[in-house]
């Protein structure tokens, strides 16, 4: 028994010729006739776009004290909000509590210490670490909105 391997029909390639380059259509120009009724081309000269351009920013810059009037201060997720007690301060969570004592200079000691890393203000469980080196002093609330109702 002889054990021959089956012949590999190899594709066949097609050459296709090069495109040959199409003549360039030339623009149809207008009969006379219709350039007449029409208005006369308008210039564009560097003053003019300037005007635009500043034109331009100030419809830009209307639009967005619009839209910074329309947006809502950010408001707190509703489950809880953070009341410190050393200063009766309420804050809108607990990353917040942390940012904004951090930012104000109030955790330096602890900043120093190393409590919240190398990087402070990266730290994003520096909640945590806070409340593990004060634990007296912050206590989760109800909004008040939850409070009154």
């Amino acid at each position: 028994m002889s054990t021959k391997k089956p012949a590999v029909k190899k594709p066949k390639t097609q050459v296709s010729k090069p495109e040959e380059p199409q003549p360039e259509s030339q623009p149809e120009i207008p009969p006379e006739s219709a350039t007449s009724t029409t208005e006369p081309p308008v210039v564009v000269t560097l003053e003019s776009l300037q005007q635009e351009v500043e034109s331009l920013k100030l419809t830009v810059a209307e639009l967005q004290e619009t839209l910074a009037r329309k947006r809502k201060p950010p408001a707190s997720n509703g489950k809880m909000q953070i009341l410190d007690k050393q200063t009766g301060e309420i804050y809108r969570s607990k990353n917040n509590a942390y940012q904004t004592l951090l930012k104000s200079g109030t955790l330096k000691e602890l900043v120093d210490k190393g409590v919240f890393g190398d990087i402070p203000k990266k730290n994003t469980f520096g909640w945590y670490a806070l409340v593990r080196e004060l634990p007296n002093r912050f206590e989760e609330v109800k909004p008040e909105e939850d409070v009154q109702q």
